[in-house]
């Protein structure tokens, strides 16, 4: 079976793969279905063909990055080789930034208690909520 293929088309989940913003096509695929990765502003689908020059935004846990493809590669090469196929956008990384530092300053602030109330420390807990009310 032979594929009527244009040459250096390839499908958005597998860019994704290659440049090492996901550890499985899977995964990508899963990704790009559900909206977390927008392909020049807009949804896509995972067999979406990449082009250089377009923008790609995606989430990764609490930060959103924004890329513009530089290059195309079928092949998952090393973490030195993936970065040259984009090149993160200023504006995104100026925001990612912002919020790590506003990430930092909020867990300096509001620290996590060093664990769970006893009994009294709950009974406190409740006599107060009820006062409140």
């Amino acid at each position: 079976m032979t594929r009527n293929r244009k040459e250096n088309s390839i499908r958005l989940d597998k860019w994704l793969w290659a440049a090492r913003f996901y550890k499985t096509r899977a995964l990508a695929r899963q990704m790009i279905q559900s909206g977390k990765v927008h392909y020049d502003g807009q949804r896509s689908k995972p067999s979406k063909i990449v082009q250089v020059g377009a923008v790609i935004t995606l989430r990764q846990g609490f930060d959103t990055k924004e890329v513009e493809v530089m290059a195309l590669s079928e092949q998952r090469r090393g973490a030195s080789e993936a970065q040259l196929l984009y090149q993160e956008t200023a504006e995104s990384v100026e925001k990612r930034e912002q919020n790590a530092e506003a990430r930092k300053l909020n867990a300096l602030y509001n620290p996590h208690p060093e664990g769970r109330p006893d009994k009294k420390q709950r009974r406190q807990l409740i006599r107060m909520k009820d006062s409140g009310e």
